[in-house]
């Protein structure tokens, strides 16, 4: 049987190193309901290869959380996901995905100790779900912006309406 030598020590790629220009770092929260695309979003948009909790689906999820619009999905973010944008040389967002099934809110709390404030990635198939968030996030205080994913399947509203929700 092989093994690795645990003298070899890994790290992260020079191009994930923090600039040394940077001067102030803001956390912002990637929050939404299940199946919603906050681990896509932290993996579009962040610069370093984004470290992602996904694990496989089992049937303890059966029953109890919703699935709906995401009938397919096959992984799941169990604890959370993290990446990274430099806006400028000085400052740099560490963006954090929390999991979107009620079972793992109680995760939430540890996320948003020092953040700036969310992201409420929403799907428009499942409004309610995203009045459940947003009304976490009003309850503590925690100041938020509304971005909307669009699926092919899901029902199209008039940006008004959707402001006024």
């Amino acid at each position: 049987m092989d093994f690795k030598s645990s003298e070899t020590i890994t790290g992260p790629r020079a191009e994930d190193h923090l600039p040394h220009t940077a001067q102030a770092a803001v956390k912002i929260v990637i929050v939404g309901g299940f199946g919603v695309g906050k681990t896509t979003m932290v993996g579009a948009v962040s610069e370093i290869k984004p470290l992602t909790t996904e694990e496989t689906m089992t049937q303890a999820g059966i029953g109890i959380d919703d699935n709906y619009g995401s009938e397919t999905k096959t992984a799941t973010t169990v604890a959370m996901d993290f990446g990274r944008i430099s806006i400028t040389e000085r400052l740099v967002l560490y963006l954090f995905g929390t999991p979107g099934q009620e079972r793992f809110w109680f995760l939430w709390n540890g996320l948003f100790e020092g953040a700036l404030g969310a992201v409420v990635l929403i799907d428009t198939r499942r409004l309610e779900v995203s009045f459940d968030v947003i009304g976490r996030l009003e309850e503590r205080g925690v100041p938020f912006v509304v971005a909307m994913n669009t699926f092919p399947d899901a029902p199209s509203y008039p940006i008004e309406d959707l402001r006024a929700a």
